[in-house]
């Protein structure tokens, strides 16, 4: 498994298991896909607080009771402040909200916590508080944010400087807007308009990971690209190319996210052990820059 730094504070794999679907299994099969996961070399984690309302926490808690092999084996990153109806970066509901986090999880301590969405009524030195009482209390180690552009970490970063280490957002074959604009620079296209203030960029320079959600859906949530007669030519460029690789199409189309020179941390959440095996294998090709622009090309999107 491909290892990478993650804010330029500690390494961790490339490929992240994420928690959002855990709350549909029971014990056993949960123990299963933690295992198969950490099998395949991965050793991060991703949770919020709103995956299963809390019982993706707890399920990841009685595994690792019930696999004391697993204990300590994990880094472990939660994500707050999305309410119902509404989102909340308030110093209570941060602070009350990972607190809510450790004790479902059953640890005095998580590794990294994340805003989940940015709070368009954030007041930044209240929630950088929040976040230094934590850090304080020994609750939290690191910080970041998810769904964030350029600007919301600059005004974060004001009244925290060096502590965001981590921006999660959604990318993969199917929605590229971080590096479409960096391709169309000065164009009168659709893919030259700037929809996230050059975040990509902004991280890279400030030593932020990005960590990339839905890698292999389209759209938000629509639905999976591999296999999808809508995506009739990427599917035909990821099977040529898996063929050369001796690897399947979901492989593939992981190698091509971390394949980007920004070192991102890919989040996975599938909770079936075959497909885990086959994503955590794409960590371990390298594209040729040829076969990235192909796939990039092959999911509709212009070169000028």
């Amino acid at each position: 498994m491909k290892r990478i730094k993650i804010g330029n504070k500690f390494e961790a794999s490339a490929v992240a298991l994420g928690a959002m679907r855990m709350a549909g299994l029971d014990v056993e099969k949960a123990e299963k896909v933690v295992m198969t996961y950490y099998e395949n070399g991965v050793d991060f984690v991703d949770h919020a607080d709103i995956y299963g309302g809390g019982k993706s926490e707890e399920i990841f808690a009685e595994v690792l009771r019930r696999s004391p092999s697993l204990k300590d084996k994990f880094i472990v990153q939660d994500k707050v402040g999305i309410r119902k109806g509404f989102y909340d970066a308030s110093y209570e509901h941060v602070v009350s909200a990972a607190e809510g986090c450790l004790k479902r999880l059953g640890m005095e301590s998580i590794d990294v916590l994340l805003l989940h969405r940015p709070d368009a009524l954030m007041e930044p030195d209240e929630l950088a508080e929040a976040f230094m009482r934590l850090k304080k209390d020994g609750k939290v180690r690191f910080f970041g944010v998810s769904n964030e552009n350029a600007g919301q970490m600059e005004l974060l970063s004001r009244y925290m400087p060096g502590e965001i280490i981590i921006d999660q957002l959604q990318f993969g074959l199917c929605h590229t807007p971080m590096v479409d604009e960096g391709i169309n620079v000065n164009m009168h296209t659709n893919h030259a308009l700037s929809k996230d203030g050059s975040t990509l960029n902004y991280c890279r320079l400030n030593d932020i990971t990005i960590q990339a959600w839905s890698p292999y859906q389209y759209g938000f949530f629509e639905g999976p690209f591999i296999g999808n007669e809508k995506f009739g030519k990427l599917n035909g460029v990821l099977s040529e190319i898996a063929e050369k690789y001796s690897a399947t199409e979901t492989a593939v189309a992981g190698a091509w996210v971390l394949r980007h020179p920004a070192n991102i941390q890919m989040i996975s959440g599938s909770m079936s052990p075959d497909r885990i095996g086959e994503i955590c294998s794409g960590a371990d090709i390298a594209l040729t820059r040829e076969e990235w622009y192909k796939l990039y090309l092959a999911a509709g999107n212009p070169l000028p």
